[in-house]
């Protein structure tokens, strides 16, 4: 298994939920961090908790040039990025189409698809340079099962998931590597944003078992990017214990 040690990740949304767990597990291990995120003073609390190893970065992935400028400038000690934890994305409602809003489908697809495609373009040539490097997208089962209400959530995911693939091919004989995280339930933050703050309509996507946690994933990450340098983790899907998969629904008159 490669160290971590001496490693550079830059890890997007970085302010709750995974991309936190990233940053606390990867600077554990003894690598530097680059945190970025849209609320500045969360970023200011992980900075005094996890230190020197920390550089925050107060940007919003659906802008291009925020993440153009962010790398451009970052301090010498934290300019050659190895790894890029592709993490920022969110869900917003449950609805079926005919009920949904379209600015939370905008928002969605800027977040999830745009802003991964983004960071992807503004650090891959430097890889490319080096000849080195690992692009982590966070994806979900919700890109490769359908659900009610999943609609276009579950097509920016899908989008993760064949992008992530795609990026394999075009990449090859380049030395980098690609690996799309895909994870079934999980208690974050995640579904206060789905329900747009309803924190009660949130706990009871999670009553009465067990989901998985941030740290969990985490660990999956972990050992995607540790793995010796000539294995490439393409995917990891994972569910809690209690999530399975159902039956084909049927209409029936």
């Amino acid at each position: 298994m490669q160290k971590l040690s001496g490693k550079t990740i830059f890890v997007t949304g970085a302010t709750s939920g995974f991309g936190k767990a990233f940053a606390e597990k990867f600077i554990a291990e003894g690598a530097k961090v680059i945190a970025s995120g849209r609320r500045e003073e969360r970023l200011q609390e992980l900075q005094k908790q996890l230190g020197d190893n920390l550089h925050v970065i107060t940007l919003d992935v659906r802008n291009k040039t925020q993440i153009a400028n962010a790398i451009k400038n970052l301090p010498e000690k934290f300019s050659e990025i190895d790894i890029l934890i592709n993490n920022a994305g969110l869900a917003l409602g449950l609805e079926k189409p005919s009920y949904s809003s379209f600015v939370d489908w905008e928002q969605m697809i800027d977040t999830n698809i745009k802003g991964a495609c983004a960071c992807v373009y503004e650090l891959l040539p430097q890889m490319i340079q080096r000849n080195n490097g690992h692009i982590v997208n966070i994806g979900s089962v919700a890109g490769k099962y359908p659900y009610p209400g999943g609609n276009v959530y579950g097509a920016t995911k899908a989008f993760i998931r064949q992008f992530s693939l795609n990026l394999r091919a075009d990449l090859l004989g380049k030395n980098i590597r690609v690996t799309n995280i895909e994870p079934g339930m999980v208690e974050t933050e995640f579904s206060i944003v789905r329900f747009h703050g309803n924190e009660n309509k949130a706990k009871d996507i999670y009553q009465g078992m067990q989901p998985l946690s941030a740290q969990d994933i985490a660990e999956s990450v972990l050992f995607a990017i540790t793995c010796p340098a000539h294995v490439n983790i393409n995917s990891i899907e994972l569910m809690p214990t209690q999530q399975a998969f159902s039956p084909f629904a049927v209409h029936r008159e």
